[in-house]
This record gives C-alpha cells, structure tokens and sequence, in this order.
C-alpha cells in the first residue's frame, strides 16, 4: 500500500507492507519510500500544497498548491512503490471581485478525479470561488505537410508552392502531455468553496461552502441547483456553518454534510428537492462535566468520508477521529483520541489561532489487514487513515516510532 504525507513545499511517499493474511499491527513497519522536492530549498508561500489526492487505481497522484498550480505524478512501472512527474499545469490565477472589494486566492482547495473512461485523465480543480474540468491527454502525434506553413511553424512563401500537399499525422520523438480547460463552473457561491463530491454515477457532483450546497451537471456550466441552504434571514441569528460534503459512493440520492457544531447530517435528494430537512443527524453529546471555553470550537467537524462499501463514515474534528454507522446516529461506534496532549494547551493554540486549523481524514483501500477488535462481525479496514498535523497516521496504533521520527 502506498500512501501520501503533505510537508510544506513537497510531497513524501510512505509505503507500508507486511506478510501474512492476519498481521498484528506491531508487525507492520512504516518508512518513506520517495521525496519530491528539495527539502533544503527556501520554500515560498505559493509552494506550499493544499490538497493531494490519488486517482481511482492509484496510478496517478494529483497535488495542488496555494500559487494554483496543479502537478499530476505517474505510478514508475520499472521501480515498485515510486511516482514521477507526470504532467504540471496552473489551474487558477489571482482574482478581484470589484463589486466586493474582495481578492480571490488561487490556492486549490480541493482536486477530485473523474473515473477514467479512456486514455484520458480528468479531474475537478477548485479556488475560493471557481471549479474548473480539466481533460488532460497525451499527445503521440503532430500534424505535418501544411501547404502554407514549414515544419518549424514558419509562413511560407506563396509564390514558392508550386502543388498541393495533404496534412498527415507523424509520431513526435517525446511525449507531450497537454492539460485543457473543457468547463468552468463559477459565479454560483458567495462565500468561499470548502468542498467539492463527484456522485456515484459520474455526472453529477456536490461543491460547498459555508452557507450553501450546489448540485452540478457536468455538462452543464449556466445553472446548478441550490440543495441545501442554511443561511437565515438575520445573519445575527447565524450559529453554524457548513464544513464539508460528501456524496454516498454507491447510491446517488445520497450525501451528507458536517457543520461546525459538530453534526453530520444526511440527506436524501429522493425526499425533496431542497433538502434543509435532513433524514438522519449524527450527533454525540456533549459530556457536561468537561465542557470548558473552547469545546464549541475543538468540537467542529473538519471533513467527513464514507468507507467504500458506504455502511461507515468516519468525521474528524481537532482532536479526535470518530466512526459511525449510518444504522446509528446517537453515537459513533469508535472514538480515536488524536494528540490528547494538546488538550491542555487550548490556550495558547486559541491565541495564535492554531485551533481553527483544518485537518482532513481518509480511508485507505481495500486491504487485508484488520482491526484487532471486530466491531459487529465485521472487520473494518487496517488502512484507515487520518490526516495528521499534515501528514497520514495510520490510526489503528498511532505508530509512536513514526511519531518521534517526525
């Protein structure tokens, strides 16, 4: 299994392996595989990675960064476990809105692959305010035997072409891989885009902000349709945002999004077309005894992820990772306590502003190592992963070798 840690201005690959069917997780050994980028360079702001996300078959490894560039790194056939770029692209530039007095970042927010139909790779790219479909392809071919142009792109000289010559395809010596801009969806959030979801049945997709959730056609960039809005009409009255949302990966109707307050609910699109009326809402409550100043905030849901078979989630707030079962929405199933020693330091991570950091969680792959505690008969996935202090922590042991090595 390969996995990815997000350092300021590169990108690590970890890998894991192991042998054995049913492997404890004391056996499992974790060390970095590859680094891209040069750890000693003076890294700038606009070098920095925002996101990073795999492709549906690992072959491929898209990051972007805050200057809104996009690098795509290919699996090496002839070297195990080891990516090279691949392609690199700018997917979005600096931008005013004039009416707002507002500057748009181009930093990217969110990158989501599109399921490879061809030899073609398409992926979703989004800003504050614009998510842009990119087709990116690989060109073997160039045109040659133009009538008014030369091999080198030249005009040639009219009274010199004496007859006719048909246009035909040459193979070129290197491989050019080309990114084009095929849609551009904007101008349809006023607040800044947190997320982005392609739905199960690849053409549709879910982008959200703090506010509102827009459902999208790919294939069409005029309209989208508003399916969940929270915004009340005193804005003094505002207790919540939204942080995130996810489409189920098997049913399309379905799609939950967290809230600051640290819900998740779920919504069917089946029930109504606007779905402020949730069908189901996970929540925990609140032990009264250790709610302190800063349990509203530390509280907050980040990111939410179904598993793959869409039986589980898994939520992450700023200290612990919790699962749920969508058959269960008066507590999570398990609760991962994720660097329980900054609970003493809320302090002074309110003062610096640290404690509104924003911490992603994922789900590894098909894997066959599990859980050493079946949960309901069933085994979940050794491979679940939380994203860490910008970085992938398996939290099945919270490696402390890992940890210290850091």
């Amino acid at each position: 299994l390969l996995y990815t840690i997000k350092f300021e201005g590169e990108v690590v690959y970890m890998a894991t392996g192991a042998n054995g069917a049913n492997i404890s997780s004391s056996d499992l050994q974790w060390y970095f595989s590859q680094v891209k980028g040069n750890v000693e360079e003076d890294i700038t702001d606009a070098d920095i990675i925002s996101t990073v996300q795999f492709n549906h078959d690992g072959e491929f490894l898209a990051t972007g960064d805050k200057g809104g560039r996009v690098v795509i790194f290919q699996k090496d056939l002839g070297v195990k476990g080891e990516y090279s770029v691949y392609s690199t692209f700018q997917s979005h530039e600096p931008q005013f809105d004039y009416l707002k007095s507002l500057e748009i970042e181009e930093k990217i927010n969110e990158i989501q692959w599109l399921k490879r139909q061809n030899n073609n790779l398409f992926l979703l790219s989004t800003n504050d305010k614009t998510i842009k479909l990119w087709k990116v392809s690989e060109r073997r071919y160039r045109m040659d035997g133009f009538n008014l142009y030369d091999e080198y792109g030249a005009q040639r000289d009219v009274q010199s072409i004496n007859k006719l010559r048909i246009p035909r395809l040459v193979p070129v010596n290197e491989l050019t891989v080309e990114a084009t801009t095929k849609k551009l969806y904007d101008k349809a959030h006023v607040y800044h885009i947190n997320s982005i979801s392609l739905n199960s049945d690849d053409e549709t997709y879910l982008s959200a902000d703090d506010l509102r959730i827009n459902l999208w056609h790919l294939d069409s960039t005029n309209e989208c349709y508003n399916v969940v809005d929270i915004k009340p009409a005193n804005m003094e009255e505002l207790t919540e945002v939204i942080t995130a949302a996810k489409f189920h990966p098997q049913h399309c109707n379905y799609f939950v999004y967290s809230s600051s307050k640290g819900t998740i609910r779920l919504c069917d699109m089946r029930a109504q077309a606007l779905c402020d009326q949730h069908a189901k809402m996970f929540e925990e409550q609140e032990d009264s005894t250790t709610k302190s100043f800063f349990s509203e905030i530390i509280s907050s849901i980040s990111d939410v992820k179904f598993s793959s078979c869409g039986r589980y989630m898994v939520s992450r707030d700023y200290l612990t990772v919790k699962l749920w079962d969508l058959n269960m929405d008066s507590r999570p199933i398990e609760t991962y306590n994720v660097h329980e020693y900054l609970r003493s330091k809320l302090c002074s991570l309110y003062e610096n502003d640290c404690i509104f950091d924003k911490f992603e969680v994922v789900w590894g792959g098909p894997s066959k190592y599990p859980f050493e505690k079946p949960m309901q008969n069933y085994l979940l996935p050794y491979s679940l992963l939380v994203f860490l202090n910008s970085l992938f922590i398996n939290i099945a042991t919270l490696v402390s070798t890992l940890k210290h090595s850091i």
